[in-house]
């Protein structure tokens, strides 16, 4: 039996959660929110029920981990920091250095704050927890388990933006993708549900979040991704933009007095999205309440949709067919009324979402009838269970 942590660092949050290993039993879960801003929330959920919050100023990563670890002893979470066998790390991006989870070592460490240029809110955070940890506990192994390494599997044509090719050799500029380690996980876990190797289905996996993405998957690897050089391209999303020409940034630019790219980047990111088009709520839930007397509610629930759909019909066609289609994350989990209005969009191919299976939210099932030519799937994702899994195997915990 062994004790692994999971942890997911960002700017200004740090989760985690402590799973028995193998039995993959999650026995404590917490965050630190607002980390490094005034008035920080700290919270650990354990035993039967019970829960510990406090309010206080946590002003650095090093202060966090420190409390986050005197915590589980003081909670007879564990009894003392050597039941710790393990550390696993969400990082954002790898490049093409990680193409799976990889040990973490001083040279490994300083190459992902390298990779900050290509995830410059992420990479540096995560570094600076794995910093953290290494201090209080040295002797432990800690594995990075990269987004993007599920995509590096991506042939050329798929990840190779028509620019000049010197672009890409001297300075990376690809697409990349994101939220592979869910993306993983529920297509392993949708081929496990429906008895089939995952390398013979042809699949499209749906990470309907505040960030949106998806993925073409073929041979069991992936072979397109909705995401780009960072998560802002591809299929509209909560606040992010995704795909849109890059003469109306420059245009923009000019039209609103714009001189730093950094501050158009920003809207582009946090205004925009369905939050922009409707002027009301990146949250879709607040845009089903008002879509029937705001028309820009419905507008950008239509938009959501026809994103998603464009992409389906981009994917079938390299993929050359479909065979099982997998929705999950907090929206694609949540909200039934979305997953009936993307299959039924899709029944021109075949695909037939029961509207009685479909019925529920965040429960791992078949949601499409049996008759469907395409089957559809509801996976809740669990990323974390995945780096569970990675610091077992990389590390080589027993």
């Amino acid at each position: 039996m062994s004790k692994i942590l999971a942890i997911n660092a960002g700017s200004s949050t740090l989760k985690w959660k402590l799973f028995v290993m193998p039995e993959e039993k999650v026995i404590a879960k917490g965050m630190v929110d607002r980390l490094g801003l005034s008035d920080s929330v700290f919270t650990v959920k354990y035993g039967d029920g019970q829960k510990y919050e406090i309010t206080q100023d946590i002003e650095t990563q090093d202060v966090a981990v420190d409390l986050l670890l005197k915590k589980l002893i003081e909670f007879k979470i564990i009894a003392e920091y050597s039941e710790i066998s393990g550390i696993g790390h969400r990082v954002v991006a790898g490049g093409e250095d990680f193409k799976t989870s990889a040990l973490i070592t001083e040279a490994s460490l300083k190459r992902i704050e390298e990779l900050a240029e290509y995830a410059p809110l992420h990479n540096p955070a995560e570094a600076g927890v794995i910093r953290a940890f290494r201090n209080i506990l040295p002797n432990v192994p800690q594995v990075a388990v990269f987004d993007t390494s599920f995509h590096t599997t991506m042939p050329e044509e798929n990840y190779l933006y028509s620019l000049p090719l010197d672009y890409y050799r001297k300075y990376g500029a690809r697409k990349y993708g994101a939220h592979g380690t869910s993306h993983r996980y529920v297509s392993h876990r949708a081929a496990e549900m429906l008895g089939k190797p995952l390398e013979d289905l042809k699949m499209i996996t749906m990470h309907l979040g505040s960030g949106v993405s998806m993925t073409a998957i073929k041979d069991g690897k992936s072979l397109d991704t909705s995401m780009g050089f960072t998560p802002l391209a591809g299929v509209t999303m909560s606040t992010r933009s995704g795909d849109i020409d890059a003469s109306l940034v420059a245009f923009l630019m000019k039209k609103l007095d714009i001189k730093d790219p950094e501050e158009m980047i920003d809207i582009l990111n946090k205004k925009s999205g369905i939050y922009g088009i409707s002027g009301l709520s990146p949250d879709m839930r607040d845009l089903e309440k008002t879509r029937e007397e705001r028309p820009e509610s419905q507008l950008a629930i239509d938009i959501f949709v026809n994103r998603l759909i464009k992409y389906v019909g981009s994917y079938v066609a390299i993929m050359g067919g479909l065979d099982v289609l997998v929705i999950t994350a907090g929206m694609g989990e949540g909200d039934i009324l979305m997953r009936q209005r993307i299959g039924d969009r899709l029944s021109y191919f075949g695909v037939e979402v029961d509207p009685e299976r479909n019925n529920v939210m965040a429960q791992e099932r078949i949601i499409s009838t049996d008759d469907s030519k395409v089957k559809v799937l509801l996976v809740p994702t669990n990323e974390e269970v995945m780096i569970a899994r990675d610091v077992i195997s990389v590390g080589q915990i027993k």
